[in-house]
């Protein structure tokens, strides 16, 4: 494990335990059983202080019960003790198949139940745990992050809802607007970017990709993704272009402007493969336009790359988009759920991220910076330098 050196020379917070909610229990059993494997072999010269107590174990997850009332209430129960101890609670608000009784008839839970499940497991574990950090990693409403009429600000409310309630930290990933840190200027938020994922996901299932600026370019659907798909240009040493959405302000369909035209901004995209790069993908819409208009231009091959797969409409305007030759390959992580229907399809690539947090918890769990966790340039030159190489070697 890289981290081991680091790690080996200094002591662990407080006893170490996970508490995913039902919302993502599968990713939290597999950065467990990195954490139980890695911690398994590790030998610390102070294992046997104190400090080390419970330091070893066979699983690091604490599992928060959340029974419901037949009115749609509940509440959260925690069956072992945690005083001492560094949790990391974490919760998919995103997680649309999961369903609970409200009187008699079922219901799918929304971002505002997980949410508040979230809060029932703050408030189980009673402000006995030396730290508590919760790992949200679709920022419970991000899109809502400032206000530009007489509206509701929900995501700084829930930031600092949960630092009212004793959150020390809060781990989210590619936040929409990360600047809605504001809110809590004096607690700690760590907006984490999984670019390495994306490039290691991209070439391990594409072998053929030539990496330099004649043969690819990075392109932002909107000037929201500007920033994302600038750092993944230059990482990559390509070229960058965007698109801006031109509305119709005098109208208003479903809560929005209606988008009139895109606009592009950038050099010629013939014949280059392209990353379309954004935070996350809702119906799809914006995309698969945004495809479209790249194939009038002549481009080859086009990758959706996305941190968050949420497809609200279903995967058929994206089947449609494969079988018509728009999109090549469409890729985003596991942070979220993840349909059976969406992980049969031939066109996806699913960027794992379990490895990656246990990273981070680990770290954090023995109080040391994540600073070179959170910026993984060197690790994406690695990753291409040692493709190209192997690329080569084929041709030989």
């Amino acid at each position: 494990m890289p981290n081991d050196e680091r790690i080996l020379e200094t002591m662990p917070y407080g006893k170490l335990a996970l508490i995913p909610t039902a919302s993502c229990a599968d990713l939290g059993q597999k950065i467990n059983d990195y954490l139980v494997g890695w911690r398994e072999h590790r030998e610390h010269e102070h294992q046997n202080e104190s400090a080390f107590n419970g330091y070893y174990r066979e699983s690091y997850i604490i599992e928060p019960i959340i029974p419901r009332f037949g009115t749609g209430e509940a509440k959260c129960v925690i069956n072992q003790s945690v005083r001492g101890y560094d949790l990391y609670i974490m919760v998919d608000v995103t997680n649309y198949s999961m369903t609970y009784s409200l009187c008699g008839q079922i219901s799918h839970m929304s971002p505002d139940d997980h949410f508040a499940d979230l809060k029932r497991v703050i408030a189980a574990v009673g402000g006995k745990a030396r730290r508590i950090t919760v790992i949200l990693p679709y920022l419970y409403e991000g899109r809502q992050h400032r206000r530009t009429s007489r509206e509701s600000l929900d995501c700084p409310l829930a930031l600092q809802e949960l630092v009212n309630m004793g959150v020390d930290n809060i781990i989210t990933f590619d936040a929409h607007d990360p600047r809605v840190v504001n809110a809590i200027p004096l607690s700690g938020f760590e907006n984490v970017m999984p670019s390495y994922q994306f490039i290691k996901g991209i070439l391990k299932n594409v072998k053929d990709l030539t990496i330099d600026a004649e043969h690819m370019m990075v392109i932002s659907p909107d000037e929201g993704a500007t920033d994302r798909a600038i750092y993944m240009a230059n990482v990559l040493g390509v070229e960058m272009g965007m698109f801006y959405k031109r509305r119709d302000y005098s109208k208003v369909v479903d809560g929005r402007n209606p988008i009139v035209a895109h606009e592009f901004l950038g050099s010629n995209v013939e014949g280059k493969d392209v990353m379309i790069i954004d935070d996350m993908i809702s119906s799809g819409e914006s995309v698969i336009d945004t495809a479209r208009e790249l194939k009038k231009r002549r481009a080859n091959r086009i990758f959706v790359v996305s941190t968050f797969g949420v497809f609200t409409n279903g995967l058929k305007a994206f089947d449609q988009a494969y079988e018509d030759g728009l999109i090549y390959r469409l890729v985003t992580t596991n942070l979220i759920y993840q349909t059976p229907e969406l992980l049969s399809k031939e066109y996806y690539i699913s960027c794992d991220m379990s490895k990656y947090i246990a990273y981070i918890v680990d770290t954090l769990n023995h109080d040391s910076s994540i600073s070179d966790l959170l910026n993984p340039y060197d690790r994406i030159k690695r990753y291409v330098k040692k493709y190209n190489e192997a690329k080569k070697g084929k041709k030989k």
